[in-house]
């Protein structure tokens, strides 16, 4: 999934320059991925037998391995988004069926097992972006989709025998007790964490095309693979500091170092720069995604995952059309464009800090399960283990 979802990035500087794709177009293409990203969330949400299905996952795998063999194959931009539209389904799909299987299987062990686990986000991030560093001398933007799709067949043959969840996830409560009232909070974490959508996408987007802007050719993908690298631990190192600290004032410091690594490439040039940001921003980006979604599950609040889910999905969306119109500037549009995201993504970090105010740290001790545990009626009051997955919009 990180390769199909993520690919796109690293390769959008090659369709510029070799395949005529304007500043516009690549916006509109990632946009139709989130889109697509939106609606196979929803529809896992909805319908549930859809994530704990075989037979939808290895056909979620062939279509988004089959979609990036077909990029090359045209040059029809209304073609490219649907193959992009339909990618961003699959990719959904396969995400939620994978994080419901592992959280199923792996409820009776340490929570930074399932951490590492989704750290596979990252490792799809970094293998795209060695993929097109070293495609990138020798072969064109055809080669580099061709590459990459077997690359994916490579690893949905790796997954194909992935066990689904083989329960539909539930929520216990204590027998006469109900849900605590919890909607000022729930409103700043969704407020915040629908921010980070639109900041984060941008910079997910285009910050290998800004820095290969500004800097030496290999830097623009080198800098990809050190978002993947970073971000393989993140999730595991989240949630162990979830552990001593609390998630309100963990996601505040993860939005306000994800903002400064947006900006930076934009206020400071040359590749130190670059390479930092991708730092900042592969170390935190999956990070705050389950810090977030731990959040709303502590908070008790009704079907805060497909609430979370939907607004993080609709700022994916917004994020590309709303930097579009700086895009027409060249390099300048670009850097302007990541200092928008920085912006936005600080913004979100106030709404964090908003939701620090008061915060009720012990309502979780009856609260409902996340996906992949279930917690009974007894007399226990510790807060429940830490399982809660990224989003599936990442």
């Amino acid at each position: 999934m990180g390769v199909g979802r993520f690919v796109y990035t690293p390769i959008l500087p090659l369709m510029h320059t070799q395949a005529g794709l304007s500043a516009g177009a690549g916006a509109n293409l990632a946009t139709a991925n989130y889109a697509g990203y939106l609606v196979g969330a929803l529809a896992g949400i909805l319908a549930p037998v859809l994530v704990r299905s075989r037979a939808v996952l290895r056909a979620c795998l062939l279509l988004l391995t089959g979609t990036l063999a077909a990029m090359p194959l045209t040059h029809s931009t209304t073609v490219w988004s649907l193959l992009r539209l339909v990618a961003g389904m699959a990719s959904a799909l396969v995400f939620v069926i994978a994080a419901g299987s592992l959280l199923h299987h792996l409820r009776a062990h340490p929570p930074h097992l399932s951490g590492w686990a989704f750290g596979g986000v990252g490792g799809g991030i970094a293998l795209s972006g060695l993929l097109v560093l070293v495609v990138r001398p020798v072969a064109d933007w055809r080669t580099a989709w061709w590459t990459a799709a077997a690359l994916a067949a490579l690893l949905a043959a790796l997954s194909w025998q992935l066990r689904p969840e083989e329960a539909p996830l539930t929520t216990v409560h204590r027998s006469g007790t109900g849900p605590p009232r919890t909607h000022r909070w729930f409103a700043a974490l969704f407020v915040s964490y629908t921010l980070e959508g639109v900041g984060y996408i941008i910079a997910g987007t285009f910050l290998v095309t800004a820095v290969g802007q500004a800097s030496t050719g290999w830097v623009g993908s080198g800098a990809w693979v050190l978002v993947g690298l970073a971000a393989v631990p993140s999730a595991a190192l989240w949630a162990r500091l979830g552990r001593r600290w609390s998630r309100p004032g963990l996601l505040l410091t993860a939005l306000v170092v994800q903002a400064v690594g947006i900006a930076l490439p934009a206020l400071v040039g040359g590749t130190v720069a670059a390479l930092g940001s991708a730092l900042l921003f592969g170390a935190t980006f999956i990070g705050i995604s389950t810090l977030a979604l731990a959040a709303g599950a502590h908070l008790r609040f009704p079907r805060s995952v497909a609430l979370l889910t939907a607004g993080y999905s609709v700022g994916q969306i917004l994020g590309p059309l709303l930097v579009a119109p700086l895009l027409h500037d060249g390099h300048d549009g670009y850097r302007r464009a990541l200092l928008l995201a920085g912006l936005v993504v600080l913004v979100a970090a106030g709404a964090a800090a908003v939701l620090r105010i008061g915060f009720p740290h012990h309502v979780a001790a009856e609260g409902p399960t996340v996906p992949g545990q279930q917690r009974e009626s007894t007399g226990d009051t510790r807060p429940a283990p830490e399982h809660s997955p990224p989003h599936p919009a990442n």
